[in-house]
Formats: C-alpha cells, sequence, structure tokens
C-alpha cells in the first residue's frame, strides 16, 4: 500500500509546486504601460474615514523622480461603519475601514517600470481652519493593484468651532457670557464623555485674549448635547479692551495625538450703550 501512495503524493507535490512557482512567478516583460489600481483612504485618526459630512479630502499621487503629477481628485462618501471600525477585533492584515461601504479615492495608473510615488492627502475641505495634511511614499509595481483598505493616510485633529457668542458679534462690557464650542473628529464623529471619542480623555479648554495676552483661562464642560462644550466669562470693560477681546477654545488630546483650535474676535461696547428697559 505504502509503494501505492508514494507516486501519488510525489505527483501531487508536483503539481502544488507548479502551481505555487507559477503564481510567485515574475511578470512578463513590459512593452507597454500596465493599467495598475490604486486605492487610498484619507482618516481621522483614530477615528472614521473623512467623507461628505465634512467635505472629503483631496488626495495627490505624484512622481517623487520627475515630480509628475499621476493622479489628483476627492474623497467623498460614507465614514464607515462605526462598530466595524471602532469595535471590532481583527488581526493587522484585516481590513478596517473596507468592510463596508466608506470614502476612499480610486485611480488607475499606467505605469512601465516600478514608481516611487508621493500619495498625500489634506481634509477636511468644509472646515478650512481644521486641514491638517499628510503623506506617504509609495513603491507601486505594474500591475499589482492596491485593493482593500488601500493606502490609509491618518490625518491628526479635531474640528472646533465656536458658536457662541456667534464670530464678530459686538459683546456688551461687564455682561455675563456663555461660551459654548462644538468639539469633533476630523471625521465629524462626536466627541463626547463615555462616546468612542471620549471627551474625558482631552483638555478643552478657552481663554479670553486682550491682544497676544491671555487674561482668562475657562474650564468647559460638556453641554448635555453632542460634541457642544461650554464656560462663562465675563466681558472686560472696553477701557481695558479697546480693540476688542479674542475667544480660543483648544481641544487637546496628547495620548491619542490629536489637536484643535478655534479663535474668533468681538469688538466690547460700553455699558452706555446697553439698551434701556422699559
Amino acid at each position: 500500500m505504502r509503494k501505492l501512495e508514494t507516486p501519488f503524493l510525489a505527483s501531487a507535490l508536483f503539481m502544488m509546486s507548479v502551481a505555487y512557482a507559477a503564481e510567485e512567478s515574475p511578470p512578463r516583460l513590459l512593452t507597454e504601460p500596465v493599467a495598475t489600481d490604486v486605492m487610498v483612504r484619507v482618516v481621522a485618526h483614530g477615528a472614521m474615514v473623512l467623507g461628505d459630512e465634512v467635505g472629503g479630502a483631496r488626495v495627490t499621487i505624484t512622481d517623487v523622480a520627475t515630480g509628475r503629477l499621476l493622479a489628483s481628485g476627492l474623497q467623498l462618501g460614507e465614514p464607515g461603519d462605526q462598530n466595524q471600525i471602532m469595535r471590532t477585533p481583527r488581526l493587522m492584515e484585516e481590513p478596517r475601514y473596507s468592510t463596508r461601504p466608506s470614502g476612499s479615492f480610486h485611480a488607475t495608473l499606467h505605469l512601465d517600470r516600478p514608481t516611487l510615488v508621493e500619495i498625500a492627502a489634506q481634509g477636511p475641505l468644509s472646515y478650512p481652519s481644521a486641514v491638517q495634511r499628510a503623506s506617504k511614499t509609495v513603491l507601486l509595481i505594474p500591475g499589482r493593484d492596491l485593493t482593500q483598505d488601500g493606502i490609509v493616510l491618518d490625518l491628526n485633529g479635531y474640528i472646533v468651532q465656536i458658536e457662541n457668542p456667534p464670530p464678530g458679534e459686538s459683546l456688551m462690557a461687564k455682561d455675563d457670557v456663555k461660551l459654548k464650542a462644538s468639539v469633533r473628529m476630523l471625521s465629524g464623529a462626536p466627541v463626547r464623555p463615555h462616546g468612542d471619542w471620549d471627551s474625558r480623555k482631552a483638555t478643552i479648554y478657552g481663554e479670553v485674549l486682550i491682544g497676544d495676552r491671555v487674561i482668562e483661562r475657562l474650564q468647559m464642560l460638556y453641554a448635555g448635547e453632542k460634541s457642544s462644550f461650554e464656560a462663562p466669562f465675563f466681558v472686560p470693560s472696553p477701557t481695558e479692551a479697546p480693540h476688542g477681546i479674542a475667544l480660543r477654545v483648544v481641544a487637546a488630546d496628547g495620548a491619542g495625538a490629536n489637536f484643535g483650535m478655534a479663535q474668533a474676535n468681538y469688538p466690547v461696547l460700553p455699558e452706555q450703550l446697553r439698551p434701556a428697559k422699559k
């Protein structure tokens, strides 16, 4: 019986080795450019994909040797499945962002040789004050497509917006005003206590400035609404702030490597201009 098995085993091993060699054999010599698909995903660091909600991201692919722009365009689409991205355990090689529909940028390049490229992205495009940029250098091989998650570019930061008082609005001297701001991940995901993006891990504070001088620092607390934080402050007099004041809100998570800021200017009116009570 053992003699009968030996030829069969040898034949099977031979066929497997042929198949493996065929799979791993180098591509044929190129006589013309070969279409090569490149998938890029721009994501908020520690969060979701930059999609339509935040204006997406701009992506460029540049030949490092020549400086020639090979492809450019916008990443648009959905931010992805929060449960899959944030809560599902996976092996390192398993895709994170492409298991469900999510925003991406796709380009087909025609390459006639291995090409070193720089892939760069900036976003979120709907929030210019929060825009960040990231890039990677990647060697592309003709005919070897980049699929699934593709090249993932992380953008670090927060979208911080001052909501009250509205930027540029005149403030009355000596008034007690509530500073209110929203803080979100660059993908638009909400920052709040006990959430996937836990505000307790970040320091969120406000500052009142006269010129470049900080005259008061405010501890901003969660306002009970999605991504909203607030703190009260007193408006200084026009004598103290003849050119008005600035309000600054900072969100900082050193461990998570995300930082964001918003700032707005406000004229200060003297108390004498306060409308008389009827």
